[in-house]
C-alpha cells in the first residue's frame, strides 16, 4: 500500500504577511509546495491530503488541481476554530488556529493507510520524501512512528525567531522526548531558545523537528485524547496551541508509541519571513540548474 501525504496548509501566514502557501518561488512561479508535491510522487506517494482553510479553498484548488489530476490521488479537510469535540465551547476571544496537531486530526476519515505529514512552507528536499516512503512502507508496527531529523543551525532565519521541535534521541536512534520551542535566534553569542524563564543555550548540531513526521492511522485516537486534554488545560487561552511535538512527546513518555529519527543529506530552507523569499528563490535556481528539478514541473 503506497503512504499518503498529509500538507499542513491552513496557516495564517502572519509573521509572513500573506498567504505563503501559494507564493511564487520557482522560475516559472511554483510555489514551495509543488516541489514538495512532486518529490513526494516520485517518491512513492500514493495520495494528498491537503489540510486548508474554507476561504481560501477555490483558489487553492484551482492552482493545484489541473496540476495533479491524473499524477496523484488527492482529497482535502478543513482546519477551522469551531473543530472541537462538542463538549467544549470556543473562547470568542480566540482568533489563532488550535496547532498543528489540530490540523492533522481534521485528515481523520481521510487517511486509513500510514502517512507523512509535513509544512506546506517548507522545502525537505528529494531524499527526505525517498527515506520516510521507504519507512512507511517497510515498517509494520503501528505503534512505531518516524520524523526527519535537521541540524538547528540549517533551520534558522535571518530576520526573526522561529519554532522548532527540539528533538532528543537514544543509542537506537529513537527518540526520548521532543519540547516545541516557539522562540529559537541566532545571537552574537550562539544559538538559544526563549521562554518566560530566560534565555537558553542551543548547540548548532541540536537535532529538531521541521514538521516532517511519518504516522500511522491509529494516531487519529491518540489526537482525539491528546486534544480533549489540551482543551481541558488551556483551551480557555486565546493563543495557545496543539503541536504534533506535544502530541508525540506524550506518548513516548507513557510508551503508547516508539519514534525513530532518520536522517537523511537533503537540503531544508522555509519562508518564515517575507525577508526569507529571496533565499528559497535563490536555493531552487540552484537545485533548477544542477538538474535536481526540470526547470518546469508540471
Amino acid at each position: 500500500m503506497k503512504p499518503t501525504l498529509v500538507i499542513l496548509a491552513a496557516g495564517m501566514g502572519s509573521r509572513y504577511g500573506g498567504l505563503k502557501q501559494l507564493d511564487e518561488i520557482g522560475p516559472n512561479g511554483e510555489a514551495i509546495i509543488d516541489y514538495s508535491l512532486y518529490d513526494a510522487i516520485r517518491a512513492g506517494f500514493g495520495k494528498v491530503v491537503f489540510i486548508i482553510r474554507t476561504d481560501f479553498a477555490d483558489q487553492f484548488k484551482a492552482r493545484f488541481e489541473p496540476r495533479l489530476t491524473g499524477k496523484i490521488a488527492f482529497d482535502y479537510a478543513y482546519q477551522s476554530l469551531d473543530k472541537i469535540p462538542a463538549e467544549f465551547s470556543l473562547n470568542p476571544t480566540r482568533e489563532k488556529p488550535w496547532g498543528t496537531a489540530h490540523a492533522v486530526w481534521m485528515a481523520d476519515g481521510l487517511v486509513h493507510e500510514p502517512f507523512a505529514v509535513i509544512n506546506a512552507d517548507d522545502f525537505y528536499g528529494r531524499q527526505a520524501y525517498e527515506v520516510m516512503a521507504r519507512f512507511l512502507e517497510n515498517s509494520t508496527d503501528a505503534s512505531e512512528y518516524a520524523m526527519i531529523g535537521y541540524r538547528v543551525s540549517n533551520t534558522l532565519s535571518e530576520y526573526g525567531s522561529v519554532s522548532r521541535g527540539v528533538c532528543i534521541s537514544d543509542e537506537r536512534g529513537y527518540l526520548t522526548g521532543v519540547v516545541e520551542r516557539t522562540k529559537i535566534q541566532r545571537d552574537p553569542d550562539g544559538i538559544h531558545f526563549y521562554e518566560p524563564e530566560g534565555r537558553f543555550p542551543l548547540e548548532e548540531d541540536t537535532p529538531v523537528s521541521m514538521n516532517f513526521w511519518g504516522l500511522k492511522p491509529p494516531v487519529f485516537g491518540l489526537l482525539h485524547e491528546g486534544f480533549t486534554r489540551f482543551l481541558q488545560e488551556k483551551g480557555d487561552e486565546p493563543k495557545s496551541e496543539y503541536f504534533i511535538p506535544l502530541l508525540i512527546n506524550e506518548n513516548i513518555l507513557n510508551k503508547r508509541i516508539s519514534t525513530k529519527v532518520l536522517s537523511c543529506d537533503s537540503p531544508w530552507f522555509g519562508v518564515t519571513y517575507r525577508e526569507d523569499k529571496p533565499m528559497a528563490q535563490e536555493q531552487i535556481r540552484a537545485l533548477v540548474a544542477s538538474g535536481e528539478y526540470p526547470p518546469v514541473l508540471w
